[in-house]
């Protein structure tokens, strides 16, 4: 397992979502494992569903710690927390996971809680992930979306990602990291996503 010195994990990103909660936006450590265990309980059954295939409220051990397993190479996540919510809970993440050791394509997830969902943060999160697998020479990563996903569908399209296929209700796409960024740099919809860029890759801002 190779160990990134990419800076960006270095960085903390500070910014709101839509609705103007105001969120930061950082690298997922191994020592986040009790933040994304509490995440993923807060979870509602049916977005858990969504992003795991499981409604289980508590995950086994192991899927924890591989969540956890972040390196910021074969392993690149990112995490929000809301800042002005008391305690400072984890609100969302993203992840790519290399396929191939230190090869280019990886695999893509992303999860909001869902009191926070649909003010943005997905792609704010998306945004900073793309830039780092960017860094790290990550250039594709695949994705398995449960069909009924549509929210998780719509994300994904939006950012140029094609469709691949579809087996027993999980929908395939393959996302260009570089051609989803240009979208992103151009993204108005979302404030933060401007943000996101400003403060990982000194792109201005506002």
């Amino acid at each position: 397992m190779a160990i990134s010195s990419n800076s960006l994990s270095d960085i903390a990103v500070h910014s709101r979502l839509n609705d103007g909660t105001a969120v930061c936006l950082r690298a997922i450590t191994p020592d986040d494992a009790p933040l994304l265990r509490a995440g993923i309980a807060a979870l509602s059954a049916e977005s858990r569903y969504l992003r795991f295939f499981s409604p289980a409220a508590v995950l086994p051990d192991r899927v924890i710690a591989r969540l956890a397993a972040v390196d910021g190479h074969d392993h690149i996540g990112w995490g929000a927390l809301c800042t002005e919510c008391e305690g400072e809970p984890a609100i969302g993440a993203v992840h790519a996971v290399r396929g191939e050791h230190d090869g280019p394509v990886g695999e893509y997830s992303v999860a909001v809680l869902d009191a926070f969902q649909g003010q943005g943060l997905g792609r704010m999160l998306t945004a900073a992930l793309l830039i780092d697998c960017a860094a790290e020479g990550l250039g594709t990563l695949d994705l398995h979306i449960l069909s009924e996903n549509g929210a998780a569908r719509h994300l994904v399209k939006s950012l140029g990602a094609r469709w691949q296929g579809e087996s027993a209700g999980v929908a395939d796409y393959r996302l260009d990291v570089a051609e989803a960024l240009a979208m992103l740099r151009t993204d108005t919809s979302v404030a933060g996503v401007q943000d996101v860029f400003a403060q990982l890759a000194g792109e201005g801002g506002r």
